[in-house]
Protein backbone atom coordinates (compact mmCIF):
# COMPACT_ATOMS: atom_id res chain seq x y z
CA UNK A 1 0.00 0.00 0.00
CA UNK A 2 1.30 3.51 -0.75
CA UNK A 3 2.18 5.90 2.00
CA UNK A 4 -0.95 7.63 3.26
CA UNK A 5 0.46 11.14 3.17
CA UNK A 6 -0.47 13.34 0.20
CA UNK A 7 2.15 14.14 -2.41
CA UNK A 8 4.06 17.39 -1.96
CA UNK A 9 6.34 19.08 -4.50
CA UNK A 10 9.99 18.15 -4.13
CA UNK A 11 11.37 21.64 -3.61
CA UNK A 12 13.46 23.51 -1.06
CA UNK A 13 10.50 24.73 1.03
CA UNK A 14 9.14 21.20 1.35
CA UNK A 15 12.51 19.74 2.32
CA UNK A 16 13.00 22.50 4.90
CA UNK A 17 9.79 21.41 6.64
CA UNK A 18 10.61 17.71 6.75
CA UNK A 19 11.32 16.34 10.24
CA UNK A 20 14.95 15.56 11.01
CA UNK A 21 14.13 11.92 11.81
CA UNK A 22 14.45 8.49 10.28
CA UNK A 23 11.72 7.51 7.89
CA UNK A 24 10.71 6.12 4.55
CA UNK A 25 9.92 8.28 1.55
CA UNK A 26 8.54 7.84 -1.93
CA UNK A 27 9.66 9.95 -4.86
CA UNK A 28 7.15 10.44 -7.65
CA UNK A 29 6.87 11.95 -11.09
CA UNK A 30 4.49 14.76 -12.11
CA UNK A 31 1.62 12.27 -12.39
CA UNK A 32 2.15 10.84 -8.90
CA UNK A 33 3.65 7.57 -10.12
CA UNK A 34 6.13 6.22 -7.58
CA UNK A 35 9.60 6.06 -9.10
CA UNK A 36 11.66 5.31 -5.99
CA UNK A 37 11.27 4.22 -2.38
CA UNK A 38 14.09 5.14 -0.01
CA UNK A 39 14.75 5.24 3.72
CA UNK A 40 17.08 6.97 6.15
CA UNK A 41 17.33 10.39 7.74
CA UNK A 42 14.51 12.15 5.89
CA UNK A 43 15.90 15.65 5.53
CA UNK A 44 19.32 14.44 4.36
CA UNK A 45 17.84 12.01 1.85
CA UNK A 46 15.45 14.57 0.42
CA UNK A 47 18.18 17.21 0.12
CA UNK A 48 20.13 14.74 -1.98
CA UNK A 49 17.09 13.78 -4.07
CA UNK A 50 16.39 17.47 -4.71
CA UNK A 51 20.00 18.16 -5.67
CA UNK A 52 20.08 15.27 -8.16
CA UNK A 53 16.58 15.84 -9.56
CA UNK A 54 15.45 12.35 -8.59
CA UNK A 55 11.74 13.16 -8.54
CA UNK A 56 9.13 15.88 -8.83
CA UNK A 57 6.98 14.94 -5.82
CA UNK A 58 7.58 13.39 -2.43
CA UNK A 59 5.70 11.88 0.47
CA UNK A 60 7.13 10.42 3.64
CA UNK A 61 6.44 8.66 6.90
CA UNK A 62 8.58 9.05 10.00
CA UNK A 63 9.69 6.01 11.95
CA UNK A 64 11.04 5.39 15.43
CA UNK A 65 14.40 4.08 14.23
CA UNK A 66 16.49 2.90 11.29
CA UNK A 67 15.32 -0.71 11.49
CA UNK A 68 11.67 0.30 11.21
CA UNK A 69 12.48 2.58 8.26
CA UNK A 70 14.28 -0.29 6.47
CA UNK A 71 11.36 -2.66 7.07
CA UNK A 72 8.78 -0.20 5.73
CA UNK A 73 10.91 0.60 2.68
CA UNK A 74 11.22 -3.11 1.90
CA UNK A 75 7.43 -3.54 2.17
CA UNK A 76 6.83 -0.64 -0.20
CA UNK A 77 9.43 -1.87 -2.69
CA UNK A 78 7.82 -5.32 -2.68
CA UNK A 79 4.48 -3.67 -3.50
CA UNK A 80 6.02 -1.82 -6.44
CA UNK A 81 7.74 -4.94 -7.76
CA UNK A 82 4.46 -6.90 -7.78
CA UNK A 83 2.71 -4.42 -10.11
Amino acid sequence: MPLKKAWEPLERSTVAGVPDRYGVYELGDDDGVVIAVEHGPLRDGLKEALAYGDGRRVRWQTTQNRAEAERLADEHRDRLASR
